[in-house]
């Protein structure tokens, strides 16, 4: 599985398990919304700096973003 393919869905398990919508995801980290569903659909690769303020707003650390194994830690 690519990269991006594996960060398009942490994000979005992620995402999910707080409870939160892209909209809101999108606030705390200080993105667009439009931006985050980009990230999601795989339309976009985030930079070092989107998934720090990613993973700050979702308070994981960022490794949880890039970890092959889907995350099952909410």
């Amino acid at each position: 599985m690519r990269l991006r393919s594996v960060v398009a869905r942490n994000l979005r398990l992620l995402r999910q398990a707080s409870g939160l919508t892209q909209e809101q995801l999108a606030d705390l980290a200080g993105l667009d919304r439009n931006y985050v569903g980009k990230l999601e659909r795989e339309e976009n690769s985030p930079t070092v700096d989107t998934l720090e303020a990613i993973a700050l707003a979702l308070q994981v650390d960022v490794e949880w973003l890039i970890r092959r194994e889907p995350p099952s830690r909410r």
